[in-house]
């Protein structure tokens, strides 16, 4: 698809930074911006750098766009039921003539508390009455030849439920916070030979199955969630703390990646399917400028992905990269009906990179982690973290039709990351690879930058 030519940007910083204040002041005083960082999904995209959740970032210079084609939606998911007062959409050039703002309980039953047929885009301030988890636009009409695209989409009211605290029971404090940084907008310079990569692998095999512990989202609490398949660190356990895991060995390749990364077990009929050999776990740049990324800290934990994800959810997730694939056949959003004989299914999946700098887990074990939007990271996340990748296979093929998740079916494919690096190692490893913009083994070499040299020796440890 040709990729639209935008107003220069300049002009849309300024006349969005004027019509968030002009739709802020026209919010009743007493109502609350519900909508700004919750779960965005959309019917289709324009391109990779107009997904759903730009509009709900807060931010004027990113924005969501649509595939040129009538009918298209944007739904954002506020997370308990609300009730809505006011909608304010900020349009680009592209906007909808005939419209109508929706609300569901569901995702999937909707009600209709706003409609026209003559909008003309600009800034849209919509006094409203109704309620629902989900709020969305459901565009009829386009009002050019492009698609929809909204700068913004932001939606006030009243929740259900008190917010989650930022401070309290279910939080783990980084000691010591990272403060002060600011989301670096920068593009790295030119480089030659070009920068085409930034990461390095971390390789490790499973060293635990078919064990239905999970010490982030069920601790201390043995036997509590479906099964798990265990890979890096070999004492990973319900009760598993950062000194235990520290204690522990590793399956992984390099001594000093003593993580315990998890995942439900595939499942053919009653059968475990384990990962056959060294798996690969990427350590990407998921920001733009790839010499801002810091390590982890240890002890930090989150979930990437839910088990409770729809197929739509699971397609347009953030972290999505291929989702299933085998033989030739990739995309796949659920695990396919049939795959080659000898063929293997693999699973690719992002997780989060920017981190709020405060927390090592939160409650729900995801908010203290975010994704990019455009490659930078938000305000409320300013620090880029490596962003991990992986990249699993399954040695199963043929039928497929009793192959299935601990937790599902194919998309509700998850993992989780508890990071138990040895700090000087991932640091050397993250400076060389991904601050370097290299493509590097788990030694930390890029063969196709051999006079750079590696960040580990043979032994895939720091040198002496």
């Amino acid at each position: 698809m040709r990729k639209r030519i935008l107003a220069p940007l300049g002009a849309a910083l300024l006349t969005a930074a004027a019509l968030v204040v002009a739709g802020n002041q026209s919010a009743q005083a007493a109502d609350t911006l519900l909508s700004q960082g919750k779960p965005a999904l959309a019917s289709s995209v324009e391109n990779g750098e107009a997904p759903a959740i730009a509009a709900f970032d807060g931010r004027a210079d990113t924005r969501w766009g649509s595939q040129w084609a009538d009918p298209q939606w944007l739904r954002v998911d506020l997370g308990a039921t609300a009730t809505i007062s006011q909608v304010v959409l900020q349009w680009e050039t592209a906007y909808a003539r005939a419209f109508q703002i929706q609300t569901s309980p569901d995702g999937n039953a909707w009600t209709s508390i706003y409609s026209t047929t003559t909008a003309t885009g600009g800034t849209q301030t919509l006094n409203v009455s109704g309620s629902g988890r989900y709020v969305r636009m459901y565009g009829t009409q386009r009002g050019t030849t492009y698609g929809y695209s909204l700068y913004e989409f932001k939606v006030y009211g009243t929740s259900t439920v008190t917010p989650p605290p930022t401070d309290g029971p279910g939080y783990v404090y980084a000691n010591p916070p990272v403060t002060g940084v600011v989301p670096s907008t920068e593009i790295p310079p030119a480089m030659n030979p070009p920068v085409t990569h930034r990461e390095f692998q971390a390789n490790c095999s499973v060293s635990r199955t078919n064990l239905n512990d999970d010490p982030i989202v069920f601790p201390g609490l043995p036997g509590a969630s479906h099964s798990h398949t265990f890979m890096g660190n070999r004492t990973t356990n319900a009760n598993s703390t950062l000194s235990s895991l520290q204690a522990g060995g590793t399956s992984c390749i390099t001594p000093g990646d003593k993580t315990g990364y998890w995942m439900p077990t595939l499942l053919n009929g009653d059968t475990a399917v384990q990962p056959d050999g060294p798996q690969v776990i990427y350590y990407k740049s998921g920001v733009i400028d790839y010499r801002s990324v810091r390590p982890f800290p240890p002890g930090l934990r989150y979930v990437v992905g839910s088990p409770t994800a729809t197929q739509d959810e699971f397609r347009n997730a953030p972290g999505a990269v291929e989702g299933f694939e085998c033989g030739n056949s990739s995309f796949n959003w659920d695990i396919p009906a049939n795959c080659p004989a000898g063929t293997q299914l693999n699973a690719r999946y992002q997780a989060p990179s920017c981190w709020n700098g405060l927390h090592l887990d939160s409650p729900d074990h995801k908010s203290h982690m975010a994704y990019p939007v455009n490659g930078v990271c938000p305000a409320s996340h300013p620090v880029a973290v490596p962003m991990i990748e992986f990249k699993m296979a399954w040695p199963v093929s043929g039928n497929m039709s009793q192959v299935r998740f601990s937790s599902g079916r194919g998309f509700s494919f998850h993992y989780d990351v508890y990071n138990v690096w040895d700090p000087a190692t991932l640091a050397a490893l993250v400076r060389h690879c991904i601050n370097g913009g290299l493509q590097c083994n788990p030694r930390g070499f890029d063969q196709y930058k051999p006079e750079r040299g590696a960040a580990l020796n043979e032994n895939y440890e720091l040198p002496r």
